[in-house]
């Protein structure tokens, strides 16, 4: 009997310090037994997880005296929020712990795809000098397109103006007259796709933005256009994304999320042979600072609650 569960990676510095004389079952795998975690939940006071354990259903109906579900991130998709209000569970998660590290990641796979030179690598190493087949582009000049204009976009669009880019976003519950607009052009969701060189998801996956960039939307962008989603799998129809890239109307992507996690290899194989395409495993907010703020955040919100 445990009365913190932790179900997924986090610092383990923070744990030992954190919750000092305190029982606790830290086992990362429990992710991917629901069985037991179902039973390790039973009698425990709080939960602590990260995107992939589903805080719903079966679970919820075993951890009777859950009183908080702490989330080493900020979405929420994962957790029945409603089942857990009705049952005065506090929610909370690690709101802008991992900011910097989501806005660095697309800025970093932006300047990637529009160098084009990081897969070269076998090719030069067999001896080729493939030197007109990678000259890139610069960031400076180009336009920024932000789709949801949170906290994390904010700070993407602060960094991406230091490398002279030209920043627009498309937030239709931001009000116009909001002092975040400074700088940045306001821009319904047409434009941004008609006028972007690299467009970046900043939502949450809602009814109304499940597979907003479907095959439509893709036609709209650019020629040549960059888009990055290090928001939420599902917001991207993937396989449209696919025939999009070996088409060569677009000049890359980058996935961070997928609408299956993990990518299992039916759903990978979709992605094979796609070029100028980078896949990660849903790491743009963790590095190894952010996980230790998201890590002593939610601790100390956890805390908060059970010592309340």
């Amino acid at each position: 009997m445990s009365e913190i569960v932790i179900s997924e990676f986090m610092d383990q510095a923070t744990i030992a310090r954190a919750f000092a004389g305190r029982e606790v079952l830290y086992d990362p795998k429990l992710v991917d037994q629901p069985e037991r975690l179902c039973a390790a939940v039973a009698d425990s006071r709080a939960l602590i997880v990260r995107n992939r354990t589903q805080v719903r259903g079966a679970l919820l109906a075993a951890a009777t005296r859950l009183e908080v579900v702490g989330r080493l991130g900020v979405g929420l998709d994962n957790i029945d929020v409603e089942a857990c209000a009705a049952r005065q569970i506090v929610v909370r998660p690690a709101t802008g712990a991992n900011d910097l590290a989501v806005a660095e990641y697309v800025l970093t796979a932006a300047l990637m795809l529009l160098r084009r030179a990081w897969f070269a690598s076998d090719r030069v190493i067999a001896g080729a000098w493939p030197r007109m087949d990678l000259i890139g582009q610069e960031a400076a000049g180009k336009q920024l397109g932000l789709v949801g204009y949170g906290s994390i976009a904010r700070l993407t669009a602060q960094k991406a103006a230091a490398l002279g880019m030209h920043i627009g976003a498309y937030d239709p519950f931001l009000p116009v007259d909001h002092a975040a607009w400074r700088g940045v052009a306001h821009m319904p969701f047409e434009e941004l796709l008609d006028s972007s060189d690299i467009i970046s998801l900043h939502t949450p996956l809602t009814a109304d933005t499940r597979r907003m960039i479907d095959t439509a939307a893709l036609s709209r962008m650019k020629p040549g256009a960059i888009l990055i989603n290090a928001a939420r799998g599902g917001i991207v129809d993937e396989a449209a994304l696919a025939a999009a890239l070996v088409a060569g109307r677009l000049g890359g992507a980058a996935l961070d999320v997928f609408e299956n996690e993990p990518v299992n290899a039916a759903a990978g194989g979709a992605f094979h042979g796609v070029p100028n395409l980078i896949l990660t495993p849903h790491i743009a907010g963790v590095s190894v600072e952010s996980n230790v703020r998201v890590s002593e955040v939610t601790a100390r919100a956890v805390l908060a609650v059970l010592d309340g």
